[in-house]
């Protein structure tokens, strides 16, 4: 069997505020096309936060569509398979399935239930995908361990599988020891499940929820283009752009080729060329200490021709004026978009912490999202607001509450 393995395509980013990246992303899917056309693989996998949030506007949807479509068109005996990660909304993925079975696409949003091991209606078929050359299990993020029931899928392909073809499984989950490099822990925490609870029978496990292309328990590896290894195997495709400067890593889609059940897989890494690359001025690793020198640097470096991402690095002891921003937002004015602005300055010097800190509370992305009373969120995070009354605040709440119910009588009127 062969499969093209990729992940986290965040479709819909809007980065630092301000940038869409749909330019980006066209460029990332002119490459795999490419690589689908070239390597004719039986399958290409998605594993998982295919948009960056989970209601994409109409646009997005539309580039997701086109995108799709345009692979099956140019590599029509290619299964697609997409799963739901944490930024998608699973049902809305789910809803479209039936429509993308006609592109040869198979997209898994609703991830099974917990109770599901009780029930004997075969509903473990839902989430394999069975080609010629193998079978692909198919499995969404799904928010806490759930051995048993990924086991009880697996159980249903070894019963059917006596031509020992090979078993990818698919997952949108952070394995413990995966290198977290380039997540930010103040946004989300990333909640880690050991190895084991993806149970047994498969031969690749094809991840996706972590952004740094690596092959678990094989980093040594990471630096050839081509490795094999003895099944099982689990890796991180990684993320198709850089979605944050934090990344700063090589991108990688996997092409995995795995010769029998429980046989070799081999991993050949194809680098994805950014359309825009992130750079960090100034690019000898020193910093700056005065805002004319940042900005007579950076107006030299912008004009090579190139196009990215800048980011400065500061002294800690140079002072910003108030209109830092706009000074360089003016600066890249002329260059229609193709430079950007990272207003996230790197620091240096900076004297050490005392250790006295408030520890702040981390939430896993898909927790903050699913969050629907404000006042939740508010309890868990009481510490960072010395003083505050909850008494008051809840108060506060019931008052626009009773306000948007007594609108909504007025409207019906």
């Amino acid at each position: 069997m062969k499969i093209l393995h990729t992940a986290d395509l965040h479709l819909g980013q809007i980065i630092y505020q301000n940038y869409d990246r749909s330019d980006e992303h066209r460029y990332f899917f002119s490459q795999l096309e490419r690589w689908c056309r070239e390597e004719r693989p039986d399958a290409l996998v998605v594993s998982g936060d295919v948009f960056d949030i989970q209601q994409p506007s109409a646009l997005v949807k539309k580039a997701f569509t086109d995108y799709f479509v345009g692979l099956h068109h140019h590599c029509p005996s290619m299964h697609i398979i997409i799963t739901a990660g944490n930024h998608d909304s699973a049902s809305r993925i789910q809803a479209d399935s039936a429509v993308w079975r006609l592109a040869n696409a198979h997209l898994v949003g609703l991830p099974p239930a917990a109770d599901s091991i009780e029930r004997d209606d075969g509903w473990q078929y839902q989430y394999i995908v069975k080609l010629d050359s193998g079978y692909i299990v198919a499995l969404p993020f799904m928010a806490g361990n759930r051995e048993n029931v990924v086991q009880s899928i697996l159980d249903k392909v070894a019963d059917d599988n006596t031509d020992a073809l090979p078993v990818v499984l698919m997952a949108h989950q952070t394995v413990t020891g995966s290198d977290v490099t380039g997540h930010n822990f103040e946004i989300g925490s990333l909640k880690s499940v050991e190895m084991s609870a993806f149970g047994h029978g498969y031969d690749y496990l094809a991840l996706g929820h972590i952004h740094k292309p690596q092959t678990i328990g094989h980093q040594d590896g990471e630096a050839q283009a081509a490795v094999c290894y003895h099944a099982p195997v689990a890796r991180y495709a990684g993320s198709a752009l850089h979605v944050s400067c934090d990344e700063c890593y090589p991108h990688s889609v996997s092409l995995v080729e795995v010769d029998g059940h429980f046989g070799k897989v081999s991993i050949r890494q194809l680098r994805i060329e950014e359309f825009r690359h992130f750079y960090v001025l100034p690019a000898d690793g020193t910093s700056f200490t005065s805002v004319e020198e940042a900005l007579q640097q950076m107006a030299h470096f912008v004009a090579q021709g190139k196009r990215g991402y800048i980011r400065f690095r500061f002294d800690v002891h140079t002072c910003l004026p108030p209109n830092f921003s706009q000074l360089v937002y003016d600066t890249l004015l002329p260059y229609n978009d193709e430079w950007r602005y990272n207003p996230k300055v790197l620091w240096t010097g900076q004297s050490e912490q005392t250790g006295n800190e408030t520890v702040k509370p981390v939430f896993e992305v898909a927790e903050l999202q699913q969050m629907s009373d404000p006042m939740v969120f508010i309890e868990r995070t009481k510490d960072q607001y010395p003083g505050l009354d909850l008494d008051d605040v809840r108060q506060a709440l019931e008052e626009v509450k009773a306000e948007i119910r007594r609108m909504d009588e007025e409207k019906k009127k």
